[in-house]
């Protein structure tokens, strides 16, 4: 098939990273692998973090001209017409404001991946946008959800014939190579104690959850008893570095921030660490939580959004409620005196991840799933 893939978002190609263009790339290369034609239809950003219908309705009208010109190109041959729309991410900060009326207009399978509905944005400064999510859904001849807890509020908006199904989130080049000498390689260089375990905290440094899950952790880390031994490295930068900085203070000794990091060094930290330990507050479910597992590392986290459908209570991992520095602080606390098991919830964990959560497993997946519209 020939696709039209759209992230209204973040683009794929856009130049900050994140999770969500993470996984924009993860979903183009998986449909590629499944044999189809994937071209990026639209650099179009739709969001509005603020709540402006002004900029709603501007965002709106510049969506309806692409859709224009998209259509009016196919159907003059300049481009040849995809058999299918495939839109990521959609929510009422960043609805689809193309795709819908692209694939309606042009008679082809609209389908989306990872998709929310919040109907307390019915009323309000975003009741415009959350509706064109709902009208969108309501198209859809497949959603696609990473998160499970998403599908109940979600599939009761499909329309009828529209279709939902779960799949796991994945990663590319699966299994991973382990680096055995990481660990003291990194002690060395930030001259931490060889037998000092070694924690790992991912996360962009910007304001709301990711600066609350830091927060968090920080406060979970004054929890735990002052003679334990432990080290903390954290990787990410961003405009709440400051707060970020401030909120791990009493610990500052103890704490290596090392600011915004490339994949290589990412995965090189994955590897050295012992514990990878992030609260995932108002996660959908976390790549740096499966990247961890998938490099042997067992994961704490926050019970919360899709990060059960990743990482295993007890088996692959330890989990807390969302929010429970308490809580969270006792599970780390837990594997601090216990390293045999977070070795052992490591190595279940890194299984786990090449068994159940490679790109090519999912690739078959969603060709399937694509088959069956054309049918």
């Amino acid at each position: 098939m020939r696709i039209a893939f759209y992230a209204p978002l973040k683009s794929p190609d856009a130049p900050t990273p994140s999770g969500d263009r993470r996984m924009a790339r993860l979903l183009m290369a998986a449909l590629r692998a499944g044999g189809h034609d994937v071209f990026l239809a639209s650099r179009l950003r739709s969001r509005d973090g603020q709540g402006d219908p002004a900029l709603q309705a501007r965002l709106a009208r510049l969506g309806a001209r692409f859709a224009d010109k998209f259509v009016q190109r196919c159907e003059s041959g300049i481009i040849a017409k995809p058999d299918l729309w495939f839109s990521y991410h959609l929510y009422y900060k960043a609805p689809d404001l193309i795709g819908p009326a692209v694939a309606r207009r042009l008679g082809i399978p609209y389908v989306v991946a990872e998709a929310s509905n919040a109907p307390k944005r019915a009323d309000g400064p975003w009741a415009a946008s959350h509706q064109r999510t709902l009208d969108a859904l309501g198209q859809a001849a497949l959603v696609i959800g990473f998160n499970s807890r998403d599908e109940p509020c979600v599939a009761p908006c499909l329309g009828p014939g529209g279709r939902y199904i779960n799949v796991k989130p994945f990663l590319d080049g699966l299994p991973y190579l382990i680096n055995p000498s990481a660990g003291s390689d990194l002690r060395a260089e930030l001259g931490i104690a060889s037998d000092e375990p070694l924690l790992l905290a991912v996360g962009m440094m910007r304001p709301g959850a990711k600066i609350n899950s830091y927060r968090v952790l920080a406060d979970a880390l004054s929890r735990i008893p002052g003679d334990r031994r432990w080290a903390l490295v954290i990787a990410g930068d961003g405009a709440g570095r400051p707060e970020v900085e401030a909120s791990f203070a009493p610990h500052r000794r103890r704490v290596h921030l090392l600011g915004a990091v490339d994949a290589a060094r990412l995965r090189f930290l994955y590897q050295a660490a012992d514990i990878l330990a992030w609260p995932s507050i108002n996660e959908a479910y976390g790549m740096a939580l499966l990247e961890a597992q998938a490099s042997g590392l067992p994961v704490i986290a926050g019970d919360v959004g899709g990060v059960p459908d990743i990482v295993i209570d007890g088996a692959t991992g330890l989990l807390s409620p969302e929010a429970d520095a308490e809580a969270f602080a006792r599970n780390l606390d837990r594997l601090l005196l216990d390293m045999d098991l977070a070795r052992r919830l490591g190595v279940a964990g890194q299984e786990q991840a090449n068994n159940s959560h490679s790109l090519e497993s999912i690739a078959g997946q969603l060709d399937m799933a694509l088959q069956a519209l054309a049918c």
